[in-house]
């Protein structure tokens, strides 16, 4: 890099026991440099002491990175952007981390227990190691513009105001990068677009982006609603939990473990892996065959449902690792979906490519295309807007 070239982001990515990052460039989508640092806090001993905790971790990155070439004092470090997932229902813009935000993300943990501590302690780990503006990117945040027939629950107000609770949405950061890439893709406005966007991985999200704007979302007041998933079941009706309270004498803790990590097609097929259930399917498996058929029906419903609700459709994108290397699926997908103008055309949902396509046949009423999605680019782009506009 030279003088004149704009400054790098590193975006961090913290879980409870892992640290991923990526030094980019926003406005070239330039990589620098990426990594993992995983097992935080898990050494067994002298003999593997491991990382102790996300500070040492962060000690790592710098190692790495040094390892990889990258001089974050030669290249001028521009800031951290940091992946929060959840931002609650007053975090609806990335913001500079301070004392305050800090406090006010730890009043969250409530709402996300797995994931928003981790991203606390990889946020105070980058404050510790870099003199630079720190930005949180809420995952939650491209949602907070539903409108209240979407994002509200149909339980007692002094409830829902109390606890918070509401429809919040996940993977933000995907969807807006994603609809915002279909636009340019397209040479369209963005504001013309009434959009489905689905972010098909081991966690799967849809969400109906009607003028650049997020109108629907199949996550709720947690990742858990809405989608099959890899290990979460999605949709299930809330009566379970007392049903198997009482026949099974499973606590709540175990019902909530149950749904969320062995559920969805690992529940249904014995394993979370796509394409090991796509396999096993094709090898006659009943049960692979039913997972996939639970999750397709789910898709359909979801893609004509969001379709109601705008009133119409322009573009159907698949998405994130599954929607965007599952080219059976996403035939299957739209294979009933014909009345609502949606079809692939099989050469080019088949054809091997890495970046944005159409698959949808010339002339068809809803354009159908795959677009890899790109969060930490999103991330390190809403950073950059932040700090512009200081």
């Amino acid at each position: 890099m030279t003088a004149d070239d704009p400054a790098p982001i590193l975006v961090l990515n913290a879980g409870s026991s892992s640290l991923k990052y990526q030094v980019l460039v926003p406005e070239t989508g330039e990589v620098l440099a990426k990594g993992l640092v995983e097992r935080i806090g898990e050494g067994g001993g002298a003999e593997d002491p491991g990382v102790s905790d996300h500070g040492a971790a962060m000690h790592v990155v710098t190692d790495q990175l040094a390892q990889a070439g990258v001089d974050l004092e030669r290249t001028g470090l521009r800031a951290v952007g940091h992946r929060v997932v959840h931002g609650g229902p007053d975090f609806s813009d990335p913001v500079l981390v301070d004392d305050g935000v800090v406090a006010d993300i730890r009043d969250l943990v409530p709402l996300a227990p797995l994931h928003n501590p981790g991203a606390l302690a990889g946020i105070e780990a980058a404050r510790a190691a870099f003199d630079v503006p720190q930005v949180a990117v809420f995952d939650t945040a491209f949602f907070t513009s539903l409108p209240p027939a979407a994002s509200t629950y149909a339980i007692p107000e002094e409830v829902r105001t109390r606890y918070r609770v509401r429809r919040y949405g996940f993977h933000g950061t995907s969807h807006r990068y994603v609809s915002r890439a279909v636009a340019a893709f397209l040479g369209r406005p963005l504001e013309e677009l009434d959009q489905v966007v689905l972010h098909l991985g081991n966690g799967c999200s849809a969400s109906a982006v009607a003028g650049g704007v997020a109108v629907d979302t199949s996550m709720g007041l947690t990742p858990l609603e809405g989608l099959v998933m890899g290990t979460r079941s999605g949709d299930i009706d809330p009566a379970v939990f007392r049903f198997l309270h009482e026949q099974a004498g499973m606590s709540v803790a175990d019902i909530d473990t149950m749904l969320n990590k062995q559920s969805g097609l690992r529940g249904l097929a014995g394993a979370n892996d796509f394409r090991t259930v796509q396999s096993a399917a094709a090898d006659g498996d009943e049960h692979a065959r039913l997972a996939l058929d639970v999750y397709v029906h789910r898709l359909r419903h979801y893609v004509g449902a969001y379709t109601a609700i705008m009133g119409g459709l322009d573009v159907l994108t698949f998405t994130a690792g599954v929607g965007e290397n599952a080219p059976a699926l996403r035939a299957a997908v739209v294979e009933n979906l014909g009345r609502l103008g949606l079809a692939v055309d099989p050469g080019r949902n088949e054809a091997p490519a890495h970046g944005p396509r159409i698959i949808s046949p010339d002339g068809s009423p809803v354009t159908v295309l795959v677009v890899p999605t790109n969060e930490e680019l999103e991330i390190a782009r809403q950073a950059a807007a932040l700090l512009g506009r200081r």
